[in-house]
């Protein structure tokens, strides 16, 4: 009686609730949507999704070993990976997660995007050495909406098995794709869901009664998310302690009303993700819930890759523009960018493999792979909308360039470039050598002139051979801003703002020497004898 009660209890603790999925058209890939005479090809066995995910690098462990062949039979997996909103963006660390998504939708399964609206109010330990700060209510809905969008965008570039390169040739498909594409059938499909729509109707003691009972505190406390954070010196809160059991039933909630039944994530992530198939096997009494972990994206030198002195590497233009996203691909070392290339792009193995093969090669052109890796990541972040500004600002803005600056391209990249307001007075007829040291571009002027005698001072990417060179009104492009540059990277956009100004606007009180500090003498001269109109800036 007592089972029988539990099990009651259990399917009312379950039940499903009203969820407001995002969903993506589904691309579903039964049997019956096979197109006719393609039943014999339908029955080939694919290449497991987990020996493709390893063969890239993807994978760090798993819960079981028959993953691994449930992937590869014709049977479909759900997979899921948990974003929690703590920024209105994701950043670079979490665009794996997306990959690895993309992958088991190339390979025929499908996959879930999870948007941790009640988790992210807790925080995830996982990784941390201190307590995430505690946002409120109206942030998390914020980050929550902001990334549903951004998900959604990007796993929606995801290319078909069948798409083909850039260049027009087909790309050297992988044998578990080649074998999808011959049986006729399509991706799998995606949805996003938010695990608020589930947390909001569950009481503390439901949780106590249906899920805390089959938590082990000695299994929990075994964690090594946990362990770490016990022995510092802050130690670890029991909100953060049950961050585990939340993640877990979100696995079992999934598993038991959608049919997920893999959860993916970071290294980071095991404690997490053996939490949920834990409870699935114990609460629900059944086998089929498999976990995955990839490795962090971590560079050669085990430092985090995404991480800069500026901060995270946003994945939305809001955070970050196309520009320096691309820019962050292209500067990747040598030594890691194969890597890269594989764990973070759809190309083949094949074309990976030759491309590191040239690298090898006598004329060889530096930062080429560099330059293929930031257009493919970027294209899958950004979109081709997105790819194209950040080509078309790093053509003009390269030193020497021909293309013709416009304001719009340089205000463009202002924010991710060391930038400056100057009044017009401070600009016009300035010496650049002045201009070059009181914007902060150079420290001295015996900097900017070695500089100059180098060939490396650009002024709107003209290279400047005078040290005697003064800013002319053309020098400042569309009246608004100008660009210099020391050597290939380092650069200073100077930006002035102007306002058609007439006598009969000017105060009384503004004198000539206030007016020539605006403006600049020779037009503050003008403007005083003649009475003309002027542009302040």
């Amino acid at each position: 009686m007592a089972s029988i009660a539990m099990a009651a209890s259990l399917r009312t603790f379950l039940r499903p609730h009203r969820c407001r999925l995002l969903l993506r058209q589904s691309r579903s890939l039964s049997a019956s949507a096979a197109p006719p005479g393609a039943a014999a090809a339908s029955t080939v066995i694919r290449r497991s999704v987990v020996e493709v995910l390893r063969e890239r690098g993807l994978v760090e462990a798993t819960t079981s070993e028959s993953l691994g062949s449930a992937s590869a039979s014709p049977r479909e997996l759900k997979a899921y990976c948990g974003f929690d909103p703590t920024a209105e963006s994701l950043h670079l660390g979490n665009l794996l997660g997306l990959v690895v998504l993309s992958w088991f939708r190339r390979c025929g399964h499908n996959a879930v995007a999870l948007v941790g609206g009640a988790t992210g109010r807790v925080g995830d330990p996982s990784g941390k050495s201190a307590e995430r700060p505690e946002l409120n209510l109206a942030a998390v809905e914020t980050n929550s909406n902001a990334i549903k969008s951004l998900i959604g965008q990007i796993l929606d570039r995801a290319p078909e098995p069948s798409q083909h390169s850039q260049s027009g040739k087909n790309l050297n498909l992988e044998q578990n794709e080649q074998a999808l594409v011959n049986s006729g059938e399509k991706m799998g499909s995606f949805q996003i869901l938010d695990n608020y729509d589930w947390w909001k109707d569950i009481t503390l003691l439901d949780f106590l009664k249906e899920v805390g009972r089959f938590a082990r505190v000695g299994t929990m406390i075994a964690k090594e998310s946990v362990k770490k954070r016990l022995m510092s010196e802050d130690g670890m809160s029991y909100t953060e302690f049950t961050y585990q059991l939340l993640q877990g039933y979100d696995f079992l909630y999934m598993f038991r009303n959608m049919g997920v039944n893999v959860q993916i994530g970071g290294s980071d992530q095991w404690g997490n993700i053996t939490a949920g198939t834990e409870l699935i096997r114990k609460i629900l009494q059944v086998e089929g819930a498999h976990g995955l972990t990839f490795p962090l994206l971590l560079k050669s030198d085990g430092t985090k890759f995404g991480k800069t002195e500026d901060g995270a590497i946003w994945l939305s233009p809001k955070m970050l523009s196309p520009y320096k996203f691309y820019q962050y691909f292209f500067s990747v070392p040598d030594i890691d960018v194969i890597r890269f290339m594989k764990i973070l792009t759809f190309m083949s193995l094949d074309e990976i493999q030759e491309l590191e093969e040239s690298m090898k090669k006598p004329g060889y052109v530096p930062n080429t792979i560099q330059r293929r890796l930031a257009e493919e990541v970027t294209r899958f972040v950004h979109g081709e909308e997105g790819l194209e500004e950040a080509l078309k600002a790093t053509e003009a803005l390269r030193p020497g360039a021909q293309t013709q600056l416009d304001s719009q391209t340089i205000e463009g990249i202002a924010d991710d470039v060391p930038s400056c307001f100057l009044p017009y007075g401070q600009v016009l007829k300035s010496p650049l050598v002045d201009l070059a040291v009181s914007t902060g571009l150079l420290a001295s002027k015996s900097a900017v002139r070695r500089l100059i005698k180098q060939g490396g001072l650009y002024l709107n990417n003209i290279r400047i051979d005078s040290e005697d060179k003064l800013v002319e009104e053309g020098d400042v492009v569309d009246g608004k801003v100008l660009l210099l540059s020391a050597g290939k990277k380092n650069k200073m956009v100077v930006t002035s703002r102007f306002i058609s100004l007439k006598a009969s606007h000017v105060p009384a009180s503004v004198d000539r020497a206030q007016m020539t500090t605006l403006v600049g003498p020779e037009i503050s001269a003008r403007f005083v004898t003649q009475n003309t109109t002027i542009r302040k800036r």
